[in-house]
């Protein structure tokens, strides 16, 4: 999915960079001189052994531009730090997806997100998928002259940060060199006399989720013999005694409250990757990109990861010796930032060790001329009320997916079905007066339509290769698919609207995003399209083409009418993924 930048109006004021201690680093322990033959008599008391540190590690991820929550957070490091700064210290590390998501961090491709960050004292960020989405510097979200770096507006937001951006699996894919941001493999960071090193990893899925141009030139090496290999390098060169991995990788637990127990845990990949490191390999694992929770202990690494969208931060307390040694672990849940209200207008952040929450009243100044307007933008009327609110589902058929894609034929008259993934649907559709923002909220991403003539056999295998896989849903606009298995495994029957069945050699005008046509998701290159098959546009972005044809259509929305009871656009045989016996054969 493509970077999310309205067209409409420019930021009016840039967020304030702010001076703070980033490491919380403590002086030394002082070690006394060895005894001399005859020393002299002194009354002062010998100086005390050396004590063992305290470090509290902190990793958030996908904050997706939830810059109101930033503040908060800022306020309950205060609360940390000022816990630590008598036994040990503090680091904060981010796993990934900082920018894409809201118009506060979109207007300014996310250079707000950086500046408080910055305050908040970061010691180091991986990157995650989207922070590939925004392109080049501007607003192209892809390159398309000579002279656009397709990550520029990375490299930009990389260079305003006072941490580095970190990631060790990602690299050019013609000589595996670094990627070139600027970013690096890892870090070494001094936090109270320890030396504790920072690796930075992303998922495998990474290029594929993401505009597939920006990252077209780029591997994915896998995950666990890179860490493996830079944790190596970081305790054998640079002394690190402590390992940490900044991971924009996941997985999910449904139960937090006992690292011992992994029963509700799936088999994600961050929690594979553990399992994969030798021991003594890393001590910490802060995950992302799932947005699920896990707090607990695999293969003897603290792994740890708090949701999404600023919504909470996890926390490992080790207890280090002198000479580097890890005694003790302790991996507390998640801890949420709104103890009293979760919404946009208002959070309540309560107590956090032993005194109350007050948020940084400096970073909200600062971007306080961003928040108002993107408010501006957030409120504009569309003219349209909508009755029920309009959900949406990753995995399955959703009134707000039928809502889009019908949307998009409406948009781009001529053509005969619309598709769209589930997964760039990122937000369901409120009751009451539909304006902007929600439509913002529901479709964040600058994706381009998108437009290739195929023929029905090609739709059918689109339909058949999403139907045999648990990943997003492909919601559809046009046609109505009957999906079964038969003898050579799934089937697929296509009709029209109107019920006229679709032969194989029908031509149909296919309307899609950029994202899917250039490799999003790889559903249309597993069925043998490519990115050579579609034309593409350069403006506006869908969302606002989306935008326009509500304010034409005006009227009422109800989900009922989206999405009739038993009258689905796509009938499945069962859950996905289907998987047919003569398929197992």
């Amino acid at each position: 999915m493509t970077r999310s930048r309205t067209t409409q109006a420019a930021v009016l004021a840039s967020v304030m960079m702010l001076a703070a201690s980033p490491l919380g680093c403590a002086s030394p322990a002082h070690h006394p001189a060895p005894s001399q033959a005859a020393p002299p008599v002194s009354t002062r008391p010998p100086d005390p052994s050396p004590k063992p540190v305290v470090l509290s590690i902190i990793g958030t991820s996908d904050l997706h531009g939830r810059v109101d929550r930033l503040p908060v957070l800022a306020g309950f490091m205060t609360n940390l730090r000022r816990a630590r700064s008598q036994d040990g210290g503090v680091i904060i590390v981010d796993a990934g997806d900082m920018f894409q998501g809201t118009l506060e961090s979109n207007l300014a491709e996310g250079a707000p997100v950086i500046d408080a960050y910055n305050s908040i004292g970061y010691a180091a960020a991986s990157i995650g998928n989207h922070e590939f989405d925004y392109g080049p510097e501007g607003p192209r979200s892809t390159a398309k002259d000579a002279g656009d770096n397709p990550r520029g507006a990375l490299a930009a937001r990389a260079r305003q940060a006072r941490f580095p951006f970190l990631t060790a699996n990602i690299v050019t894919a013609a000589d595996h060199t670094p990627l070139a941001l600027p970013s690096a493999p890892s870090t070494v960071v001094e936090v109270a006399g320890v030396r504790v090193g920072i690796i930075g990893v992303s998922s495998m899925e990474t290029l594929r989720t993401t505009a597939a141009p920006n990252v077209a030139d780029l591997q994915m090496l896998p995950l666990a013999p890179v860490i493996q290999q830079e944790a190596a390098r970081l305790r054998n060169q640079q002394h690190a005694q402590v390992v940490v991995v900044a991971a924009h990788a996941g997985g999910a637990c449904e139960k937090v409250d006992n690292p011992k127990d992994l029963s509700s845990c799936d088999n994600g990949e961050v929690l594979r990757v553990a399992r994969e490191l030798p021991g003594g390999t890393v001590d910490v694992i802060v995950g992302g990109h799932t947005h699920r929770a896990i707090a607990h202990e695999v293969n003897g690494i603290a792994v740890i990861q708090s949701w999404a969208q600023g919504r909470a931060f996890g926390r490992v307390d080790m207890t280090v010796e002198p000479g580097g040694r890890v005694v003790a672990k302790v991996i507390r849940a998640p801890h949420e930032l709104c103890q009293g209200g979760d919404t946009q207008d208002a959070c309540d952040p309560g107590q956090y060790e032993g005194a109350p929450v007050v948020p940084d009243a400096s970073i909200a100044a600062a971007m306080q001329a961003t928040i108002d307007r993107a408010s501006e933008v957030r409120k504009q009327p569309l003219g349209v009320e909508v009755e029920t609110a309009i959900g949406r589902q990753h995995r399955a058929e959703s009134a707000l997916g039928n809502l889009l894609t019908d949307l998009m034929l409406a948009a781009r008259p001529g053509s005969d079905v619309a598709v769209i993934n589930e997964g760039g649907i990122r937000a369901d559709l409120p009751s009451g007066p539909l304006q902007y923002g929600s439509v913002y909220a529901v479709f964040p991403f600058d994706n381009r339509f998108a437009k290739a003539r195929i023929k029905g056999a090609v739709l059918k295998r689109i339909l058949a290769e999403n139907a045999s896989h648990e990943g997003g849903f492909l919601s559809i606009s046009g046609v109505r698919a009957t999906i079964r298995c038969g003898a050579s495994g799934i089937e697929v029957d296509l009709r029209r609207a109107n019920g006229k069945p679709i032969r194989d050699d029908d031509v149909l005008v296919l309307l899609a995003s950029d994202f899917l046509a250039t490799g999003g998701d790889v559903v249309f290159q597993a069925a043998g399209l490519t990115a050579a098959d579609f034309e593409l546009e350069q403006d506006p972005p869908i969302r606002e083409e989306l935008v326009n044809a509500l304010r034409r259509r005006g009227g009422r929305l109800r989900a009922q009418d989206l999405m009739p009871a038993g009258k689905p656009r796509v009938v499945l045989p069962g859950p996905r993924p289907v998987v047919c016996a003569a398929a197992k054969r």
